[in-house]
């Protein structure tokens, strides 16, 4: 288990199988991103998200197993090293023990009000560092 971590489970259903009969893939990225949201909400402020907002700027995903129909998935997140405008985000997605795929996000930071990248202010690194994941 990784030090602050965030997990969600969910059960697959029929809308995100595929013709192959197992989850497509872009459902594990839908994943992905859902994770990172609802980590986000539970450790940020009102504040700060009236002032900032992530983008996505980079996905890396590896497949190693199939999810199918009716599987438990456990969907977990943790926040690596940020910089800049920049932070790294990691996702593993699990059946049980089983590693189905892993997932590495690039967020950048943009002002809410001119949309443009922003350096991560002191407030946000706060939190990113105390949620930090450790292997």
């Amino acid at each position: 288990m990784i030090n602050n971590s965030f997990t969600y489970t969910l059960i697959v259903s029929e809308n995100e199988i595929d013709t192959l009969n197992h989850v497509n893939n872009v459902t594990y990225l839908q994943w992905v991103q859902k994770v990172a949201e609802k980590h986000w909400s539970a450790i940020c402020n009102t504040d700060i998200n009236d002032h900032y907002v992530w983008v996505v700027i980079r996905h890396e995903i590896d497949y190693f197993l199939p999810a199918m129909l009716h599987d438990e998935i456990i969907v977990t997140t943790y926040i690596g090293d940020s910089y800049g405008v920049k932070s790294e985000r990691f996702v593993e997605i699990r059946k049980a023990d089983k590693l189905l795929a892993k997932a590495k996000t690039i967020w950048c930071l943009l002002d809410k009000n001119t949309m443009k990248p922003v350096k991560v202010p002191s407030e946000i690194m706060d939190i990113l560092q105390t949620k930090k994941g450790i292997n």
